[in-house]
């Protein structure tokens, strides 16, 4: 994998985590739905299929996660704020 290839990975799985998130927390009205979600997701698909991630995979992998937990935060902070809808 290239350093441009990496880079891409890591900035979209971050905005796709954060995104899908975002709208799964609107969506449920749940603030961690969206991480417990992922992990599942994630470790199912790779006990499924047999997958041992290597050390570039796991890190884009956990930049997902990250932005699934950023939507958290951030669903979390808003209705602190006392955004209704959120």
């Amino acid at each position: 994998m290239s350093l441009l290839q990496f880079v891409v990975s890591v900035v979209l799985f971050a905005v796709l985590g954060f995104g899908i998130g975002f709208i799964i927390n609107m969506i449920l009205r749940t603030t961690w739905m969206p991480v417990i979600l992922v992990c599942g997701v994630v470790v199912g698909a790779l006990i499924y299929k047999g997958i041992v991630p290597g050390l570039w995979d796991a890190i884009i992998l956990g930049f997902g996660m990250a932005g699934a937990v950023a939507s958290g935060w951030t669903i979390q902070t808003l209705r602190k704020k006392g955004y209704r809808m959120f």
